[in-house]
C-alpha cells in the first residue's frame, strides 16, 4: 500500500472515530446546551420580575393576600407568586411535575424566595420540558451535518496536502530508482523540496548509487581485461600442445595427458569467451542496427541444431501465429540468446522428448514461448537460474559452466526483452520472451 494511501486512510479512520464519538455524545451535549439556555432564560425572567417589584411594588402582582399565576395558552410556560412562611427559603432550578387543569406536565422550574413589604414570597417560573426538547432534534441534525461537511473538507485538504508534501518522494523513486538504467546512471540532479528528510534521502540515494556504479564498473573492467589477458596465454599453450602432438618421440601415455590438458584448456577458453561476451554486452559494445525475420532466424537455428535433435530423437516444431520482423536489434546476440535456450532444452530433455516454439502478438508487443519436455527446474532454484556460475542440481551431471542463462539474461536486458520461466520437475520448462513493440516493424 502506498504511503499516501496509508496517510489518507489513517486520516479518514481517525475522523470516522471522531464522528462516532460525536454522534454518541451529541444528544447529551445538546441536552446540556438546551438546559443551560433554559436556565439562563428563567434567571433573566426572574431578575426582570424582581426589578418590576422593586420599582412598582408587590401589589403589581399580589393584592389582599391573593396568589398570582399566569400560564400561556398551551401551558408551555407559567409564572406563579405566593406568600409563604417567613422562614421558608428556596433558590433552585430543577425538573418537577405539576398538575395544571387536570393535566400532569413536566416543567423546568425556577424557585426563588424574596422579601417585599416585610413579607416572604415564593416566585416560581416554569417552562415545559417538552418544549425544551423540541429544539434538540433540529440542533442535532444541524450539528451532525456541519460536522460531516467539515470532515469532508479536512479529508480533501489532507489528501491535497499529502500529495503535495509527498510529491518529492514520488519524484525521487521515479527518477532515481525506477527510471534509472541500472547500473548506468546520469549525473546527479537535486530534487526540489523544502522537506529536509527528503533532501537527505535524495542525497543518500545518489551516494549509494554512485558507489554501486563504481563497483559495477570496476567489475566490468576486470572481467573484460582479465578475459582479454587470459586468451593470449591459453592460445599459446594450446599451440604448444598441438606442436607436441606432431613430435614422433612423444609417448602414448604423454599424449593421453596432453589430450586431457587440451580439454581443460578448451573449457577455460570457452569460459573466458563467455565472460568476455557478457562484459561486452553489459558495456553496450554491440550495435543494434539489424532487421531480421523471427521465423527465418528460428529456421536457421533449427538447421544448426538438427543433428543434436536427431541424436536424442527429440521432436522440434515452430508454430508462429504470424511472423514478426525485429528492427534495431543485434542479430548475432539474438541468435545466441535463442541458441542457448534451445541448447538447454536439448541438453536437459528426455529421449524421444519434444521442443515446441510458439509465438503470437500481444498488446505490448510479441511473445515467444520455448517449451520442452525435459527434467524441469526445482521451484527453490527458479529465482537463481540467471545468476552467473550458479549450477543447478540438474546441471551437475552435465558439462555446464553455469553461464548459458546469464548470457540469455544479459542479451535480453540489452534489448529490453523480458524473460520469464515456468517449470515443473519431471514435466518440463517454458521460457517466455516478451519482445516490446518498439522492436517490431509496424
Amino acid at each position: 500500500m502506498k504511503l499516501k494511501t496509508k496517510l489518507t486512510l489513517f486520516n479518514a479512520i481517525s475522523k470516522l472515530v471522531i464522528v462516532t464519538l460525536f454522534v454518541l455524545l451529541l444528544p447529551s451535549i445538546i441536552e446540556n446546551i438546551n438546559r443551560n439556555y433554559t436556565d439562563d432564560r428563567l434567571i433573566k425572567q426572574k431578575d426582570k420580575l424582581l426589578q418590576i417589584v422593586r420599582e412598582q411594588g408587590i401589589k403589581t402582582y399580589i393584592e389582599d393576600g391573593q396568589s398570582y399565576g399566569s400560564y400561556l395558552p398551551l401551558k408551555e410556560e407559567y409564572i406563579s407568586l405566593d406568600e409563604v412562611e417567613p422562614d421558608y427559603y428556596a433558590d433552585t432550578i430543577q425538573n418537577e411535575r405539576r398538575l395544571v387543569e387536570r393535566d400532569t406536565i413536566d416543567y423546568r422550574i425556577l424557585s426563588h424566595t424574596f422579601v417585599a413589604g416585610k413579607k416572604n414570597y415564593l416566585l416560581e417560573i416554569g417552562k415545559s420540558t417538552e418544549t425544551i426538547g423540541d429544539t434538540t432534534g433540529p440542533l442535532q441534525t444541524i450539528a451532525f451535518l456541519l460536522l460531516l461537511g467539515m470532515i469532508m473538507l479536512t479529508i480533501i485538504a489532507d489528501q491535497v496536502y499529502s500529495n503535495y508534501i509527498l510529491a518529492p518522494l514520488s519524484r525521487i523513486i521515479r527518477t532515481k530508482l525506477v527510471g534509472a538504467k541500472f547500473p548506468s546512471f546520469t549525473t546527479y540532479s537535486r530534487i526540489k523540496t523544502t522537506t529536509s528528510d527528503f533532501q537527505h534521502l535524495d542525497l543518500s540515494i545518489h551516494k549509494m548509487i554512485a558507489t554501486i556504479e563504481r563497483a559495477f564498473q570496476k567489475e566490468r573492467e576486470f572481467i573484460s581485461n582479465a578475459s582479454h589477458e587470459l586468451m593470449t596465454p591459453i592460445s599459446i599453450i594450446q599451440t604448444k600442445i598441438e606442436n607436441m602432438f606432431e613430435q614422433e618421440d612423444v609417448a602414448d601415455e604423454l599424449k593421453v595427458r596432453l589430450l586431457e590438458m587440451q580439454r581443460i584448456l578448451n573449457r577455460l577458453k570457452s569460459i573466458t569467451k563467455t565472460l568476455l561476451l557478457i562484459s561486452q554486452i553489459e558495456n553496450e559494445q554491440f550495435l543494434k542496427e539489424d532487421e531480421i525475420s523471427l521465423n527465418d532466424m528460428l529456421q536457421e537455428l533449427y538447421e544448426e541444431i538438427s543433428i543434436r535433435l536427431q541424436e536424442k530423437n527429440i521432436g522440434f516444431s515452430i508454430a508462429l501465429t504470424e511472423d514478426a520482423t525485429l528492427v534495431n536489434v543485434n542479430k548475432f546476440l539474438l541468435f545466441n540468446l535463442l541458441f542457448n535456450l534451445v541448447n538447454n532444452a536439448i541438453k536437459y530433455n528426455k529421449p524421444d522428448g519434444a521442443i515446441i516454439i510458439t509465438g503470437e502478438p500481444f498488446k505490448g508487443g510479441y511473445r515467444i514461448n520455448i517449451n520442452d519436455t525435459g527434467i524441469g527446474i526445482a521451484e527453490d532454484e527458479l529465482p537463481f537460474i540467471f545468476n552467473r556460475f550458479k549450477k543447478l542440481k540438474a546441471s551437475l551431471k552435465q558439462d555446464s559452466f553455469g553461464l548459458g542463462l546469464p548470457i540469455v539474461k544479459s542479451i535480453a536486458d540489452f534489448h529490453q526483452i523480458d524473460v520469464q520461466v515456468q517449470s515443473e520437475q519431471g514435466v518440463g520448462s517454458t521460457f517466455i520472451l516478451s519482445i516490446p513493440a518498439k522492436l517490431l516493424r509496424a
